[in-house]
């Protein structure tokens, strides 16, 4: 206990860097992974824009990078964290390969739940003369917020989860601080409390999402 007393401050620094690289890569990932799902619905066979070309382009590149373990995916886009931020280790590094991870997985979960949409609220928009642009914006997406909200919500947990497999590999937050200080040191408080504040963020992402997720359904 009186270790983990003295470690407090690298604790702390710890925590931060793990809710920042969460927070920057659902902004990144979630974006990109916004644009692959939407792009995904809309192209393909009886979507919106029917594009046979562009969803199997998707699709592909989807299918051969989502399963991918993250372990891996950090040291072959290492380069290219090296090209955008300049190192192949830490926070900064490790956000784009989460990035990289979560837009993949978050496309196909949009899709998904885009398509989940009925295609009878659809023809009726388009026999009221409603264009393809328009009925994604107003009614597909509104018509799927709530099923969106909690795919994201299981998303940002995996990316916690993520994060402290990044630290393994030198990217800093809460993963490294167990490893480090509680692990290598055989020291288990330290350890648990590591674990102990992943579990907290955890369970406060799931209670948001899901709090969301009702009041959104609900309209």
């Amino acid at each position: 206990m009186d270790r983990l007393i003295e470690l407090m401050p690298e604790f702390w620094i710890a925590a931060a860097e793990t809710l920042y690289m969460a927070a920057l890569t659902l902004v990144f990932g979630g974006l990109l992974g916004g644009i692959i799902g939407l792009g995904l619905y809309v192209s393909r066979a009886g979507g919106l824009l029917p594009h046979r070309v562009v969803y199997a382009a998707l699709n592909v590149i989807v299918n051969f990078f989502r399963p991918i373990p993250f372990v891996i995916l950090i040291a072959v886009v290492a380069p290219l964290s090296r090209v955008i931020v300049g190192t192949g280790i830490g926070p900064n590094a490790a956000i784009v390969a989460l990035s990289l991870g979560t837009a993949f997985a978050i496309g196909r979960i949009v899709e998904q739940h885009l398509v989940g949409v009925s295609a009878g609220v659809i023809e009726a928009a388009r026999s009221m003369g409603a264009g393809p642009w328009r009925i994604l914006l107003t009614i597909v997406v509104p018509e799927a917020l709530g099923p969106l909200i909690l795919g994201y919500t299981f998303v940002v947990v995996a990316i916690i989860d993520m994060t402290a497999m990044a630290g393994a590999l030198g990217a800093g937050g809460l993963g490294a601080f167990a490893l480090v200080y509680g692990h290598r040191q055989f020291n288990p408080v330290v350890m648990w409390a590591a674990i102990v504040l992943i579990v907290v963020f955890v369970h406060l992402v799931q209670t948001l999402g899901m709090r969301l997720a009702r009041k959104v359904m609900r309209r």
